[in-house]
Protein backbone atom coordinates (compact mmCIF):
# COMPACT_ATOMS: atom_id res chain seq x y z
CA UNK A 1 0.00 0.00 0.00
CA UNK A 2 1.19 3.92 -0.97
CA UNK A 3 1.90 5.77 2.22
CA UNK A 4 -1.50 7.86 2.01
CA UNK A 5 -4.53 7.52 4.01
CA UNK A 6 -7.93 8.61 2.80
CA UNK A 7 -10.25 10.26 5.59
CA UNK A 8 -13.42 11.41 5.26
CA UNK A 9 -13.72 14.35 8.36
CA UNK A 10 -17.88 13.83 7.22
CA UNK A 11 -18.20 10.10 9.01
CA UNK A 12 -18.74 9.47 12.10
CA UNK A 13 -16.67 8.01 14.72
CA UNK A 14 -17.54 4.33 13.85
CA UNK A 15 -17.53 4.80 10.43
CA UNK A 16 -14.13 6.48 10.80
CA UNK A 17 -12.74 3.65 11.99
CA UNK A 18 -14.28 1.40 9.59
CA UNK A 19 -12.52 3.67 6.61
CA UNK A 20 -9.43 3.13 9.07
CA UNK A 21 -8.59 0.08 10.59
CA UNK A 22 -8.06 -1.72 6.46
CA UNK A 23 -5.99 1.20 6.17
CA UNK A 24 -3.70 0.23 9.50
CA UNK A 25 -3.79 -3.60 8.20
CA UNK A 26 -2.21 -2.81 4.98
CA UNK A 27 -0.10 -0.73 5.98
CA UNK A 28 1.45 -2.71 8.50
CA UNK A 29 0.88 -6.10 6.79
CA UNK A 30 4.04 -6.91 4.96
CA UNK A 31 6.50 -4.52 7.15
CA UNK A 32 8.42 -6.04 9.74
CA UNK A 33 9.45 -3.67 11.39
CA UNK A 34 7.93 -2.91 15.45
CA UNK A 35 8.52 0.71 15.28
CA UNK A 36 7.37 1.55 11.89
CA UNK A 37 4.39 -0.32 12.29
CA UNK A 38 3.73 1.69 15.61
CA UNK A 39 4.23 4.65 13.98
CA UNK A 40 2.54 4.86 11.02
CA UNK A 41 -0.15 3.45 13.41
CA UNK A 42 0.33 6.53 15.28
CA UNK A 43 0.74 8.60 13.19
CA UNK A 44 -3.05 7.42 11.26
CA UNK A 45 -4.91 7.82 14.25
CA UNK A 46 -3.66 11.48 14.47
CA UNK A 47 -4.67 12.54 11.21
CA UNK A 48 -7.93 10.59 11.10
CA UNK A 49 -9.08 11.85 14.28
CA UNK A 50 -6.80 14.96 15.49
CA UNK A 51 -6.51 13.71 19.07
CA UNK A 52 -4.37 15.84 21.08
CA UNK A 53 -1.64 13.18 21.47
CA UNK A 54 -1.60 9.36 19.99
CA UNK A 55 1.21 7.24 21.07
CA UNK A 56 2.57 3.87 22.05
CA UNK A 57 5.08 3.17 25.87
CA UNK A 58 6.37 -0.05 25.42
CA UNK A 59 7.32 -2.59 28.13
CA UNK A 60 10.85 -2.59 29.29
CA UNK A 61 11.49 -4.31 32.36
CA UNK A 62 9.23 -2.25 34.88
CA UNK A 63 8.56 0.45 33.30
CA UNK A 64 6.67 1.84 30.36
CA UNK A 65 9.11 3.60 27.77
CA UNK A 66 7.98 6.26 25.06
CA UNK A 67 7.79 4.96 21.90
CA UNK A 68 6.44 6.53 18.39
CA UNK A 69 4.18 8.75 18.86
CA UNK A 70 2.82 12.38 17.41
CA UNK A 71 1.58 15.30 19.88
CA UNK A 72 3.06 17.07 22.29
CA UNK A 73 6.54 15.93 24.02
CA UNK A 74 5.26 13.52 26.61
CA UNK A 75 6.64 11.79 29.54
CA UNK A 76 9.48 9.29 28.73
CA UNK A 77 8.84 6.57 31.52
CA UNK A 78 5.97 5.53 33.58
CA UNK A 79 5.89 2.44 36.14
CA UNK A 80 3.60 -0.09 36.59
CA UNK A 81 0.35 0.63 38.23
CA UNK A 82 1.18 4.56 37.73
CA UNK A 83 -1.26 6.77 35.90
CA UNK A 84 -3.87 5.79 33.74
CA UNK A 85 -0.88 4.01 31.18
CA UNK A 86 0.71 2.05 33.94
CA UNK A 87 -2.97 1.50 35.64
CA UNK A 88 -4.18 -0.45 32.38
CA UNK A 89 -1.11 -2.46 32.13
CA UNK A 90 -0.87 -3.56 35.50
CA UNK A 91 -4.75 -4.47 35.25
CA UNK A 92 -4.29 -5.63 31.26
CA UNK A 93 -7.69 -4.29 29.89
CA UNK A 94 -8.28 -0.97 28.63
CA UNK A 95 -9.11 1.99 30.58
CA UNK A 96 -11.43 4.80 29.26
CA UNK A 97 -10.88 7.86 31.68
CA UNK A 98 -13.91 10.81 30.75
CA UNK A 99 -12.17 13.37 32.71
CA UNK A 100 -8.42 13.13 33.49
CA UNK A 101 -8.44 15.35 36.42
CA UNK A 102 -10.85 12.99 38.39
CA UNK A 103 -8.30 9.97 37.85
CA UNK A 104 -6.24 9.18 40.92
CA UNK A 105 -2.52 9.57 40.57
CA UNK A 106 -3.30 10.78 36.80
CA UNK A 107 -0.01 11.61 35.56
CA UNK A 108 -0.55 15.14 33.45
CA UNK A 109 2.31 15.10 30.50
CA UNK A 110 0.26 17.89 28.97
CA UNK A 111 -1.74 20.19 30.61
CA UNK A 112 -4.37 20.34 27.80
CA UNK A 113 -5.44 16.51 28.16
CA UNK A 114 -9.02 16.47 29.31
CA UNK A 115 -9.71 12.43 28.63
CA UNK A 116 -7.76 9.81 27.73
CA UNK A 117 -8.13 6.06 26.87
CA UNK A 118 -5.50 3.51 27.13
CA UNK A 119 -5.26 -0.04 25.14
CA UNK A 120 -2.74 -2.87 26.33
CA UNK A 121 -1.02 -4.80 24.16
CA UNK A 122 -0.89 -8.21 24.46
CA UNK A 123 1.31 -10.80 23.00
CA UNK A 124 1.48 -14.44 24.18
CA UNK A 125 -0.84 -13.46 27.22
CA UNK A 126 1.67 -10.71 28.34
CA UNK A 127 1.30 -6.95 27.71
CA UNK A 128 3.70 -5.79 25.32
CA UNK A 129 3.34 -2.24 24.83
CA UNK A 130 0.21 0.08 25.47
CA UNK A 131 -1.34 2.58 22.99
CA UNK A 132 -2.29 5.95 24.85
CA UNK A 133 -4.85 8.55 23.52
CA UNK A 134 -5.44 12.25 24.86
CA UNK A 135 -8.05 14.36 24.07
CA UNK A 136 -8.77 18.14 24.49
CA UNK A 137 -12.55 17.12 25.50
CA UNK A 138 -13.97 15.75 28.36
CA UNK A 139 -15.63 12.34 28.09
CA UNK A 140 -14.26 12.22 24.23
CA UNK A 141 -13.75 8.31 24.44
CA UNK A 142 -16.75 5.84 24.40
CA UNK A 143 -17.29 2.04 23.63
CA UNK A 144 -16.66 2.60 20.27
CA UNK A 145 -13.30 3.57 20.78
CA UNK A 146 -12.36 1.09 22.71
CA UNK A 147 -14.16 -1.76 20.55
CA UNK A 148 -12.11 -0.50 17.30
CA UNK A 149 -9.12 0.10 18.73
CA UNK A 150 -8.71 -2.91 20.51
CA UNK A 151 -9.51 -5.02 17.16
CA UNK A 152 -6.38 -2.39 15.73
CA UNK A 153 -4.01 -3.36 18.69
CA UNK A 154 -4.69 -7.25 18.36
CA UNK A 155 -3.54 -6.55 14.13
CA UNK A 156 -0.54 -4.81 15.72
CA UNK A 157 0.00 -7.72 17.85
CA UNK A 158 -0.19 -10.35 15.30
CA UNK A 159 3.04 -8.27 13.60
CA UNK A 160 5.31 -8.56 16.38
CA UNK A 161 7.90 -10.42 16.25
CA UNK A 162 9.90 -11.65 20.20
Amino acid sequence: MAEELKIDPSLDRASAYRLLLPQVAALIENEPSWIANLANTAAAIKSTFDFLWVGFYQVMGDSLVLGPFQGPIACTRIRKGEGVCGQAWAERKTLCVPDVDQFPGHIACSSESRSEIVVPLLYQDRVIAVLDIDSTQLSDFSEIDQAYLEQLVMKLCQQYVD
